[in-house]
Parts: structure tokens; sequence; C-alpha cells
């Protein structure tokens, strides 16, 4: 079964003076079968209210975020380090038990 891979923005630390997002809190699960992993991670942002590209904190949505969180994390290596997780699950690495049980 392939893994599916879901990205969530799990909080945000926002300047008050200006609206504008310093710190995104993610997560991305991932799952396959019965098997699940996820990792947990931030990202810094400097905001500048007087850039074109600027978005108030009430006009977010989580696409747009989690674009920027993108721009900034590995989404590959982070999505591959959940696969060999999930690997290890199905295919552990040490076993336990004696050989004349």
């Amino acid at each position: 079964m392939a893994i599916t891979y879901t990205w969530q923005v799990a909080n945000m630390e926002r300047n008050t003076a200006n609206d504008g997002v310093v710190v995104c809190h993610w997560r991305c699960i991932g799952v396959d079968g019965d098997h699940s992993a996820s990792s947990y991670g931030t990202t810094s942002h400097e905001p500048d209210p007087s850039s074109a590209d600027f978005v108030p904190y009430a006009d977010l949505t989580e696409e747009t975020v989690l674009g920027w969180v993108h721009a900034a994390v590995d989404k590959d290596a982070t999505e591959a380090a959940i696969a060999d997780k999930i690997d290890a699950m199905i295919n552990p690495p040490v076993a336990t038990g004696t050989p004349w049980a």
C-alpha cells in the first residue's frame, strides 16, 4: 500500500502589532494501512507588512501557510523520514525472542 501524507498547520504565533505570522508549527502525518508515523516542527518567518505579498493574519488560509512551510522545510526529506519510520514498523530491524521457543 502507498503512504498517504497529510500536512497540517498545528498553530501559529503572530506579531499583534502588524498581524504578521512569525512562527508556524506544522505536522506531517504518514499513513500506510494500519501503520502511521509523524513529524512535527516549526518554521520562523519575518513578515514585512509593506510587501505586496503580505497577507494579514485574518486572511490566511492553511494552504498559504503550508506554502511557507514547504518553502522552509525539505518536504521530500520529511516524508522520506516518515516512510522510514513506517517501514521499520512493518519490517522491524530488531526482533526479540529465542530460537528454541
